[in-house]
């Protein structure tokens, strides 16, 4: 774009932030259908580059009218938009990426570039509209990075309906308007043509989990839920380690940035493409697999193993992340990551802090009342106790996928696998022990040890859904968090 469209880019994006605008009216400036945006994102480290794919507009949009920018300041990228003749912006979102990940981690920092398909999805625009991106420097201050100006009329944007004869989609739960809801789809990813039944049957189950956790129990009449399924040609998913491959809808696969039990997927546009079948506000991969595994990128999607013996744990606490833009509170466990929260700044996510200002701690008004900041807690026993058990669930997990790897017996691969099942179980156990006969359990302090960083990061609660394993409440925060988000699509 020319250096003039990036000045006035940078003076309306500074203008809103400084200066409140009125309130926006949807039909001035919007109909009422979802413009998607497909782009390419490319770079390493310290560059990174953004060129536009596809666009298309169909179905309806499945966003709230009336909250049209976004009040959160979370994500490490936002989507901006302003009307071309007015210069008004007339809608935001906050998001993290794949990239974002990707760009932390060693090859990355050694400088070798690579390529993420990603989409945004915005209200289509009556006029001609300016669609900017933004990413945060070291300091977490949003910048412009790519912006381009782009026409409704265009005859390069694809105006379709998502119909796959392939695809089969079920309403799970109806509240009404998508307007007036919190939207969210379920996708199969590696279920064949002979395992529908069981889609079905594990959908169902975990919708019936959803609801009975807060807040979502509470607000259960503001959401709809709807179920999607898309045959694989194979069972499971991609075990990289165990050097298994399968052929499913969304190529989802174990082992991603590295980490063996993080899931994700890089076909972006099947699984947008899937999920354009319904209205939505949020995505679930639900994976086909009995491995322990999962993922979630806010306002992306998540990922969760539907038979997994912690299956209740990981769909909570991975949709945490992708709908409310959660930290992960432990710092124990490995991950892909370098320094992806750093501790010499405030982080955004409303979960965890730097306790740069003591006295200004963002869940202040939660605080127990004398509560003591930072606040002590049994961290030491805790420490050893999931440490120990951090090396020894490397050591089974590597003899299960060698084992898979050496296409051993299906009765030494079970063994192997059942032993790690019950170790794992019994370590939650220990830890869980250990969390609930601290002094400190159900006080809002600030708890050291959060966001992978065992030193220089602080979490609200000593325990929460977002920490540790098993079946827990979110803390007061999270739960708080994700409130704000479903009022946020709300039109009331």
């Amino acid at each position: 774009m020319k250096l003039l469209s990036v000045i006035f880019l940078a003076i309306f994006s500074i203008s809103f932030r400084l200066y409140s605008q009125p309130s926006l009216e949807f039909e001035n400036y919007f109909n009422d259908k979802t413009l998607r945006i497909d782009y390419y994102h490319t770079g390493d480290a310290s560059e990174e580059l953004v060129t536009i794919d596809q666009i298309y507009e169909y179905g309806i949009w499945a966003g709230s009218r009336k909250n049209l920018i976004d009040k959160f300041n979370n994500g490490s990228y936002y989507v901006t938009i302003f009307d071309l003749q007015s210069g008004i912006q007339i809608f935001s979102k906050g998001f993290n990426s794949y990239f974002q990940e990707y760009k932390s981690t060693e090859d990355a920092l050694k400088g070798k570039k690579r390529t993420f398909h990603e989409s945004v999805l915005i209200p289509s625009p009556k006029s001609r509209f300016i669609v900017n991106m933004e990413r945060r420097n070291v300091n977490n201050e949003l910048f412009s990075f790519f912006s381009d100006t782009i026409s409704p009329q265009s005859e390069k944007i694809l105006r379709r309906e998502f119909r796959d004869p392939a695809i089969e989609v079920s309403d799970i739960v109806a509240n009404g308007d998508p307007h007036e809801k919190v939207d969210v789809v379920i996708l199969a990813e590696g279920y064949t043509a002979g395992e529908k039944n069981k889609f079905k049957s594990d959908a169902a189950r975990v919708t019936e989990l959803f609801f009975q956790q807060e807040p979502y129990k509470t607000n259960a009449s503001n959401f709809n839920i709807y179920a999607i399924f898309k045959p694989s040609a194979n069972s499971g998913i991609d075990e990289p380690l165990a050097k298994i491959y399968k052929q499913t809808a969304l190529s989802a696969t174990f082992n991603s940035l590295g980490s063996e039990r993080y899931i994700l997927t890089e076909d972006n546009k099947s699984v947008r493409d899937m999920a354009a079948h319904v209205p939505y506000d949020a995505i679930y991969i639900m994976v086909n697999h009995n491995r322990y595994g999962g993922g979630g990128i806010y306002n992306q999607f998540s990922t969760f193993t539907a038979d997994n013996q912690f299956w209740a744990y990981i769909f909570i606490h991975e949709f945490g992340h992708s709908f409310a833009g959660l930290a992960d509170e432990y710092y124990s466990s490995p991950v892909a990551y370098n320094d992806l929260i750093p501790t010499d700044v405030e982080p955004l996510e409303p979960n965890i802090t730097a306790l740069r200002d003591p006295r200004k701690i963002k869940w202040k008004t939660f605080l127990t009342v004398g509560i003591e900041i930072p606040t002590p807690w049994n961290k030491k026993e805790y420490d050893e106790t999931n440490f120990a058990w951090q090396a020894l669930r490397e050591t089974l997990n590597k003899k299960i996928s060698d084992l898979k790897q050496q296409q051993a017996s299906l009765q030494k691969i079970s063994a192997a696998e059942t032993e790690y099942d019950t170790k794992s179980k019994e370590a939650a156990a220990k830890l869980a022990a250990i969390l609930k006969r601290d002094t400190a359990l159900n006080k809002v302090g600030a708890f050291e040890g959060a966001g992978y960083s065992s030193t220089g990061l602080y979490r609200p609660m000593i325990d929460c859904i977002m920490f540790s394993i098993g079946n827990k409440p979110y803390c007061k925060i999270c739960e708080n968090a994700i409130n704000q988000v479903i009022m946020h699509y709300l039109e009331e």
